[in-house]
């Protein structure tokens, strides 16, 4: 059954968004099977072709975050491709875009336009602050919503700047709840026949994602504010990172059997009964004398392997700070398949991260590298039912645009 049908086949997705947030939920929709369509400005086209690493004038972050998907690169500003866009609209299920509130509807493409001409149109908004609210009209980015939503505010060492995640967590969290609530609205049209607008910020999501902080605050009486505690969490004693003698590894045994198991391994049944360890509040009370305990044990083994191994032997949960190298040669990388190889047409051979998505039922594997600019002008044209006469003359009057590579791969 592995070969069945994908959740989303029958689906067509309009892409008209740029660099991650709503790329990367197209993506994602185009793995569960939908047709997507990824439309771009002449002549940069979307942002994230222009953000490294960069080989022979490809993205490998656009490669990332746009396969799956066909491209059609098109000049709004002429009617001639508006009137191709909104025919692609009015045949479509989703539209997914990224743009500030209200940007959109300068160019005849907000929600009200499309939805008056396609009812059943799943329209799915990405923003740094949604559209509504005083903040609406403010740009931002990730690192704001990471930044505003208190986030950044948690991560560190108490009184040094706050570091970056160096992971787009606001934008690639924002893009997952994007593919559930598209999916949901999809199925909700089975009901009423009707689309509606899905309206997402950056910002809401990231608030959303407080596990603990905001309920501790409110719960407290607004006496309790989660602040910066470095590689420890004084709350969940030990569930931290540690340093060994050749690396970083993470330990978490917050749990009074993880505990156990960890203090017979670096101290014997004398500590596994010790009365200042021996519940979660004893342990949280007494946290550094714990974490010296466990720090202390790590930097006298042999090596960071040699750590792990124990801790594994022990039962209690751990794993190293891995380096981006050592990930992709982790075998349980490989055995999942979180990373993919591809043909591209103008790099060969590429290897990119995969998504998460397993099913019994069918396989969700990138059927395709991420398009070339404008690569798919011509058949998106043709399938909405243009000539060939017409096409030519938006490729000539610069409705249509192409990268120079497009043309090679119609000639061979």
């Amino acid at each position: 059954m592995a070969n069945g049908p994908l959740p989303l086949e029958g689906i067509r997705v309009i892409d008209y968004s740029h660099f991650l947030a709503g790329p990367f939920l197209s993506r994602s929709l185009a793995a569960l099977g939908a047709d997507v369509i990824k439309v771009e400005r002449p002549t940069g086209g979307d942002a994230g072709r222009a953000h490294p690493i960069f080989v022979d004038g490809q993205s490998g972050y656009f490669l990332q975050q746009n396969m799956g998907k066909q491209g059609l690169c098109i000049n709004l500003k002429d009617k001639r491709g508006l009137e191709l866009l909104h025919k692609l609209v009015d045949g479509a299920d989703v539209f997914v875009e990224n743009y500030r509130p209200g940007a959109l509807d300068k160019l005849g493409l907000g929600y009200a336009e499309l939805s008056a001409r396609n009812p059943k149109l799943v329209y799915c908004s990405v923003s740094a602050y949604g559209h509504t609210g005083p903040d609406s009209k403010r740009p931002g980015f990730g690192l704001i919503a990471e930044a505003k939503s208190g986030a950044l505010a948690q991560l560190g060492t108490p009184g040094e700047p706050p570091p970056l995640l160096r992971m787009p967590i606001a934008d690639m969290y924002t893009g997952v709840h994007g593919v559930a609530a598209v999916c949901a609205a999809l199925l909700g049209r089975i009901k009423t026949g009707q689309g509606q607008h899905v309206d997402l910020a950056l910002y809401d999501c990231m608030i959303s994602m407080h596990d603990y902080a905001v309920q501790r605050h409110t719960l407290s009486g607004g006496k309790e504010i989660p602040v910066q505690t470095g590689s420890d969490q004084p709350d969940s004693t030990v569930y931290g990172s540690f340093a060994a003698k050749d690396g970083y590894l993470v330990i978490a045994a917050q749990v009074d059997d993880a505990w156990a198991r960890l203090a017979r391994l670096i101290g014997g049944d004398a500590l596994a009964a010790d009365a200042r360890f021996s519940t979660p509040a004893a342990r949280n009370a007494h946290n550094k004398a714990a974490v010296a305990l466990v720090q202390e044990w790590a930097l006298a083994q042999p090596s960071r392997a040699a750590c792990i191994a124990a801790l594994d032997a022990a039962g209690v949960a751990c794993a190293s700070v891995q380096r981006i190298d050592e990930v992709l040669a982790d075998p349980q990388t490989k055995a999942r398949g979180m990373v993919v190889e591809q043909d591209h047409p103008v790099l060969g051979r590429v290897r990119l991260p995969n998504l998460p998505f397993r099913f019994s039922g069918c396989d969700t594997s990138p059927r395709c590298p991420a398009p070339l600019l404008g690569q798919h002008n011509r058949q998106i044209a043709e399938g909405l039912g243009y000539s060939g006469a017409e096409v030519d003359a938006m490729v000539r009057d610069g409705v249509l645009h192409a990268e120079p590579a497009v043309a090679t791969l119609a000639r061979s």
